[in-house]
């Protein structure tokens, strides 16, 4: 069933869409939260949660994009569990990546709560797109799916060297382009 099939049956309130978007979305959904969480039942909670956010936010919303729209509503749902599970201990990938992503976005600050601001998820959206092809997958394989360096290196076939070199650069281009945007003081 195409997107917009899909999208018309959660608009007309139709049951069907769930089980639809589930099928044609569930394997992609459940590998994003088990990224970000490396546990098999709050996995699977955050895809029922998926599937509960969309239902509850088609209407009024109709996204053109069914897939990258209940990923973003999984990868949210996943990084609030995470947070929860993690209040007191801090560790593992997840804190990795977004620690490191703290070192451009925010000094000083929540990296987690700045990436959640609408804004700047559209101006990350604008750095992302004007990167060169294989610098913005390895980027986003990193920051937005959360994956190991190892795993993105043997992905792409570069050494986890050029991989974390690549990172870096990309961090600083960033930081750079967040400050030429107004979103961070230069320091």
């Amino acid at each position: 069933m195409k997107d917009r099939e899909i999208v018309d049956l959660f608009l007309q309130r139709s049951e069907d869409a769930i089980g639809e978007a589930q099928r044609k979305y569930g394997r992609y959904l459940r590998a994003i939260a088990m990224r970000i969480l490396d546990d098999g039942p709050d996995a699977d909670e955050v895809v029922s949660d998926t599937y509960l956010g969309a239902w509850n936010s088609i209407p009024p919303h109709e996204p053109e994009d069914l897939a990258g729209y209940l990923g973003k509503i999984a990868r949210q749902s996943a990084i609030k569990r995470w947070r929860r599970r993690n209040a007191a201990k801090r560790g593992g990938e997840t804190a990795l990546a977004l620690e490191e992503l703290s070192e451009a976005v925010s000094p000083g600050g929540d990296p987690e709560r700045e990436l959640e601001a609408a804004e700047l998820g559209r101006t990350l959206d604008r750095f992302a797109a004007a990167l060169p092809e294989a610098e913005r997958r390895v980027f986003l394989c990193r920051y937005w799916y959360l994956d190991p360096i190892a795993d993105i290196a043997e992905r792409f076939g570069y050494s986890e060297s050029k991989v974390k070199s690549m990172l870096q650069r990309t961090r600083k281009k960033l930081k750079r382009f967040l400050c030429e945007e107004g979103v961070i003081d230069e320091q």
